[in-house]
């Protein structure tokens, strides 16, 4: 454990930003997945936009790298012209 209070508040900080990147992690699996089953059952077209604005997003605050997340828009963008 941290003894100088620079050191404690540095820790602090690791955990908030720990907690929020898993929540920001979990919240982008949970669109994909959606966006998944959507398209499995024809209607995804619809769930793309917001699925690319909310990869974007977590890309642009660092949660996941910016390559990631345009890896991820091409492929799902590729599975839904598939199965269109």
């Amino acid at each position: 454990m941290a003894n100088h209070v620079q050191a404690l508040k540095r820790a602090n900080q690791n955990i908030k930003r720990r907690e929020r990147n898993r929540a920001g992690r979990a919240a982008n699996r949970t669109e994909v997945k959606k966006f998944q089953t959507a398209i499995e059952a024809g209607t995804g077209a619809e769930l793309l936009p917001a699925l690319m604005a909310q990869l974007a997003g977590s890309a642009a605050k660092g949660t996941i790298p910016k390559k990631r997340a345009s890896r991820k828009i091409a492929r799902l963008s590729k599975r839904l012209a598939a199965k269109t």
